[in-house]
């Protein structure tokens, strides 16, 4: 569904990525783990438009999209559901949704996808008239996943979802995107929070200074032995 091959992005004069490769199957839940400044929400940035690379390539669906602009990509069917959940504070919960809508196809089917939405999280038909900005972390998380949904994506980038959440609720989440990925939603999971996220890849990657330096089954990472001292403190 994506391949990414030998991407170089820079920041002024200082390289975020170098050379890296990377390819997500459609179906799979693929992660891509690593410490804050490895570059992780800078490929997701890169994926999405927001960033040019300075050479490589990018591929969904057989396409080049490293050119496109990001609303062009997002229509392809890709959504990035950003660090830090990214709401429009001073808006309602219904309102931050029908914004993930952007797109012509996707307004048409707002609100059938709405009501898909609130079966997954129901608390927010609940909450759709209510300031998002008086609900709890893991109702903006909500939001922030509702609203990425809103676009009809065939592939859903998370960054770093566990953000602000204690440990049960990122659990909470890690369960949401198992049955996003049942109804057909491809999945590229990025995170700090190692030991959940490669317990539910299918595949993972390990990102070390822009460089992507490990690849395997989810469950298999966890028995290297990098990972293990690196990221495990094992």
């Amino acid at each position: 569904m994506l391949e990414v091959s030998n991407l170089d992005v820079f920041y002024g004069k200082s390289q975020a990525l170098r050379d890296a490769s990377l390819k997500i199957n459609e179906g799979e839940i693929v992660a891509l783990v690593g410490t804050n400044g490895a570059g992780k929400t800078t490929l997701l940035n890169t994926l999405s438009g927001l960033l040019r690379p300075t050479s490589g390539s990018v591929e969904f669906l057989g396409n080049r999209i490293d050119r496109l602009a990001p609303h062009k990509i997002m229509k392809l069917g890709i959504c990035q559901i950003p660090e830090g959940r990214k709401l429009f504070s001073d808006m309602t919960v219904g309102e931050n949704l029908e914004m993930g809508a952007y797109n012509s196809e996707a307004w048409k089917r707002r609100r059938e996808t709405l009501e898909q939405v609130y079966q997954i999280f129901p608390v927010l038909k609940e909450r759709r008239k209510q300031s998002a900005k008086k609900l709890s972390g893991g109702e903006r998380q909500m939001v922030a996943i509702g609203r990425g949904l809103m676009s009809n994506p065939r592939l859903c980038m998370f960054d770093e979802p566990s953000y602000g959440l204690a440990p049960n609720l990122f659990s909470e989440v890690l369960e949401v995107i198992k049955r996003l990925r049942e109804q057909g939603i491809t999945i590229f999971l990025v995170e700090q929070n190692v030991r959940q996220t490669l317990q539910t890849a299918d595949r993972a990657y390990v990102l070390e200074n822009g460089h992507i330096v490990l690849e395997g089954k989810g469950k298999d990472l966890l028995q290297d032995d990098l990972v293990k001292k690196a990221y495990l403190g094992l």
